[in-house]
C-alpha cells in the first residue's frame, strides 16, 4: 500500500488538486470559486503545491489585466492518484475488519 500524501492531507489542496485534474489549466478565480476560499487561502496552498511540484502557476495578461492560470503537473496528478488508492485501501481493509467483527 502507497503512503499517503501529507501534503493531500489537508482539505484545500487536495480540492484544489482534484480540481486542476480534471482540466489541461484553470484560472485563479476560477478554482478559488469551486475550492469556495479567499485569495489568499488558495495563494498558500497554490505555492506549497508548486514548491512540491504539483502545480505549474502561469501569470499573465489579458487585456491589461492580470491573470494567474493554476494546472496540475503529471506528479501532481500521480500523487494525487496514489493518495486517493491510499484512501481507498485504507477504507477496504476497516470495512474487512469491520466485516470480520460484526
Amino acid at each position: 500500500m502507497t503512503a499517503l500524501e501529507p501534503l493531500l492531507q489537508h482539505p484545500t489542496r487536495l480540492t484544489v488538486l482534484a480540481f486542476l485534474s480534471g482540466c489541461a489549466e484553470a484560472e485563479f478565480s476560477a478554482v478559488r470559486d469551486y475550492c469556495q476560499v479567499s485569495d489568499s487561502v488558495l495563494s498558500k496552498a497554490a505555492t506549497v503545491l508548486e514548491e512540491a511540484g504539483y502545480v505549474t502557476v502561469k501569470k499573465g495578461y489579458v487585456g491589461k489585466r492580470p491573470k494567474t492560470w493554476l494546472a496540475a503537473t503529471r506528479a501532481g496528478n500521480k500523487a494525487l492518484t496514489d493518495h486517493l488508492a491510499s484512501l481507498q485501501a485504507i477504507v477496504a481493509a476497516a470495512e474487512a475488519a469491520g466485516a470480520a467483527h460484526g
